[in-house]
């Protein structure tokens, strides 16, 4: 079964950075593309960013400028550089790997941003 751990999460202050990073294993080959999405209390999931095998990336309009998504293929993991933090990128952060047909997530790290 494919596996998804996020680590890294924790609380800042405003204008802080954290790094967050996934592990992936199971049947998640290095072509898949991956990504970050967060839940805030009361919202929906929302895109933070997303990057394919190639390096090409996209990013949510809240985080542009302030986040950076990278992979190492050979390891299966994805990284989310997060720089200039605000109270409102507080959230659950899931990592996830997109197959054929259907998405994977991982379990969640919280992040929080105290102003």
């Amino acid at each position: 079964q494919v596996q998804l751990v996020e680590s890294g999460g924790g609380s800042v202050q405003a204008g802080g950075s954290l790094r967050l990073s996934c592990a992936a294993s199971g049947s998640i080959f290095s072509i898949n593309p991956m990504g970050w999405y967060r839940q805030a209390p009361g919202k929906q999931r929302e895109l933070v960013a997303e990057i394919t095998s190639g390096g090409s990336t996209n990013y949510g309009d809240s985080v542009k400028g302030r986040i950076t998504i990278s992979r190492d293929n050979a390891k299966n993991t994805v990284t989310l550089q997060m720089n200039n933090l605000k109270p409102e990128d507080t959230g659950v952060y899931y990592c996830s790997a997109k197959g054929a047909r259907v998405t994977f997530w991982g379990k969640g790290t919280q992040v929080t941003v105290s102003s």
